[in-house]
């Protein structure tokens, strides 16, 4: 049996938490303010957080040098994107109520488990095909 360190359901569910959170005090955290400044001063944040993370766990340098640049590339790229999602969904928490905004946000779920079928090869199964369509029908349902 794994411990909870290793269980990636658990850190899944807690990023599922957090990510509630996050439209709850944003939407609170953006009112009056311009939505772009409210992304600067989150992101500032998860970088002192992050880096916190590392020093407090020993994180050495050296391990940092068996990254390769392909890796750094995509994950360069993943950081843009992250980024883009940022500033649009702030806009959109500015712009609208987080009860419809964090929906529409999570059909990322949906989208990412057809891109990772498409461009990783991963396995399209009935249960992630019929989730997927849940997914975006929950969302339909609510925005309706």
């Amino acid at each position: 049996m794994t411990n909870l360190y290793e269980n990636w359901k658990a850190f899944a569910l807690a990023s599922a938490v957090f990510a509630a959170l996050t439209a709850i005090f944003g939407k609170i955290g953006v009112s009056n303010m311009d939505s772009n400044f409210a992304t600067l001063i989150r992101t500032v944040v998860i970088l002192f957080f992050i880096s916190g993370i590392l020093y407090f766990s020993g994180f050495q340098i050296a391990s940092a040098k068996e990254v390769t640049s392909r890796q750094v590339l995509f994950l360069v790229i993943s950081g843009i994107c992250t980024g883009a999602s940022w500033l649009c969904y702030y806009r959109a928490l500015k712009l609208g109520p987080a009860s419809q905004v964090a929906p529409i946000d999570k059909l990322s779920v949906a989208l990412a488990i057809l891109m990772a079928w498409i461009f990783l090869g991963e396995k399209m199964t009935w249960n992630l095909a019929i989730g997927a369509l849940l997914i975006l029908s929950g969302t339909l349902v609510i925005l309706r």
